[in-house]
């Protein structure tokens, strides 16, 4: 543990209270109880202890409850990142409601399509919202509806009476907390079940990895729908540090909250983190900043090159919706030893790579499979996909990697995206690595194309940095001086930007149409 950790004696007094038991106590209610004076939630004009969390949860609970709100129910909020989403994933939890986070940048049908088939009974959103939750309503009349209400009020829904209600005092770990629908990156969405267990042993296992400072702040600029950014505020109260909140991410707040505010945790994915150094140039991080948590998918060699040059902590994750954001992450004192891996598994958990169904040797590429209790009970309603995902208790996460000799993981490729070209296997991400050496090269996405010789070859949608002109044939002889032959993109196509989703993961399938519709 880091000098200052003191408080991770109350993190293990949580774990002991009820050690052979099921349940703990309800988080927010103990961290109150325990640090209520503690700040909790940083963010858009407000600051509130955990004191004060606590009292907005139990208001908003009140509100939910007098909407018919109760135990097993599931309640779905489409906001982008404020103080309020907080306060409502905590009211959720003292109601044993389930939470249902959707991702705000889905259409109308997209959205409409998940309330359906999590059986959501309530829609919370916020007035971004308000016109999309209005043509959600057109096609499903019998959904409720609330609205976020401003900072500055007790409950977190506009215009909702309170009603008198027990509240619960204690978690099962066992119990649904939220339905996350994968990023759908690959075919279409399912939803997680993720238990209060599952978020538990997560934090769990991230406390032992990086160790906890009594002053320590984790931003949160990814999105709150998403689980990597979800997490945040969860881990927050069971270490009993502060959460700031931003809207969402903005390189100069980013830099801002670090410089100015303290900020000593932030998770982002490699475009961000990319954006953070050109915005800030080559003036040095503050020695408070102990961890960049990098994730959503493998990180280009040279960007991770390039902040250690700067001496930015950047430690590389790899986690999934599925395994309640991190399963394995980088211990902070291997992050240059170890450069590019993703390291090894949070304590509670077990990883392994299967190579024709069998357990691979160090260096051999194959899928990664993992267990333990961060990861998902199985998908909502869909016992097919929980079957063909789970053998012999293991995980099976589609991601192709590979550990060293030390048993250290690095992460290659989605198994769905790999390329296979002349009976050679090709991975997008080492071409995109190598385009992203090149100094004018802001952005790449590479995917496989038919081709009648090879089967698939590799081509390149590249976004140029801004005031550089780009040759393309320029382009591929700089591919040909890093990778073999069959991996050097075939043709490569200028484009003005890359689809993501809201995590700032490439969006692969997009790739695909995209091509289709940009001209050689």
């Amino acid at each position: 543990m880091t000098e200052g950790s003191g408080n991770i004696n109350e993190v293990i007094k949580l774990v002991s209270m009820e050690e052979h038991s099921d349940r703990v106590p309800e988080w927010l209610r103990q961290r109150a109880r325990l640090t209520g004076s503690r700040l909790a939630v940083i963010g858009e004009g407000v600051t509130w202890t955990y004191r004060e969390l606590d009292e907005r949860a139990t208001a908003t609970a009140r509100q939910l409850a007098s909407l018919g709100i109760g135990e097993g129910d599931r309640v779905a909020v489409l906001s982008w990142n404020c103080p309020e989403f907080v306060v409502i994933v905590h009211a959720l939890v003292r109601l044993r409601a389930t939470l249902v986070p959707l991702n705000a940048r889905l259409t109308v049908p997209e959205l409409a399509w998940q309330l359906t088939d999590a059986e959501v009974v309530l829609l919370v959103h916020d007035e971004a919202h308000r016109d999309t939750a209005v043509a959600i309503g057109g096609s499903r009349p019998e959904l409720r509806t609330a609205v976020l209400a401003e900072s500055g009020q007790l409950g977190a829904l506009n215009g909702v009476d309170q009603a008198e209600v027990a509240l619960a005092d204690s978690m099962v770990l066992d119990r649904p907390h939220s339905i996350i629908y994968t990023s759908g990156t690959t075919g279409q969405p399912k939803g997680a079940m993720l238990t209060n267990g599952n978020f538990w042993w997560s934090a769990m296992g991230s406390a032992l990895n990086l160790g906890l400072r009594a002053d320590d702040r984790w931003l949160a600029c990814l999105p709150l729908f998403h689980v990597g950014g979800l997490s945040i505020p969860l881990r927050s109260v069971i270490y009993g540090i502060a959460t700031v909140i931003h809207h969402g991410f903005d390189a100069l707040a980013v830099n801002r909250a670090i410089d100015e505010q303290g900020v000593s945790i932030v998770s982002v994915v490699s475009t961000m983190l990319q954006r953070m150094l050109d915005a800030h140039g080559e003036r040095p991080y503050p020695n408070s900043l102990r961890c960049v948590l990098i994730g959503g998918g493998p990180v280009p060699e040279p960007l991770l090159e390039r902040a250690a040059a700067l001496s930015v902590p950047v430690v590389q994750t790899y986690g999934l919706t599925e395994t309640a954001s991190q399963v394995a992450t980088l211990a902070p004192e291997d992050a240059l030893r170890k450069l590019g891996s993703a390291g090894k598994p949070l304590f509670p958990n077990e990883l392994r790579i299967e190579s024709a169904s069998q357990a691979a040797s160090a260096g051999t590429v194959g899928e990664i499979v993992v267990r333990g209790p961060s990861v998902t009970v199985g998908y909502f309603n869909r016992p097919e996909a929980t079957a063909s995902a789970f053998r012999d208790g293991w995980l099976h996460t589609g991601d192709l990697g590979y550990l060293d000799d030390e048993g250290y993981l690095y992460v290659v490729d989605r198994r769905d995206d790999l390329i296979l070209s002349g009976g050679e296997n090709v991975y997008p991400t080492e071409v995109e690595a190598a385009l992203l050496a090149h100094p004018a090269v802001d952005e790449v996405g590479v995917i496989g194309v038919p081709d009648p010789d090879w089967g698939q070859v590799p081509v390149a949608l590249v976004k140029p940095k801004r005031e550089h002109d780009l040759d393309v044939e320029a382009l591929r002889a700089f591919c040909r001086e890093r990778l073999a032959s069959y991996k050097v993109p075939r043709e490569i196509r200028m484009v003005v930007g890359l689809p993501r989703n809201a995590a700032g993961k490439l969006l692969r399938r997009e790739l695909r149409k995209y091509w289709g519709e940009t001209t050689s």
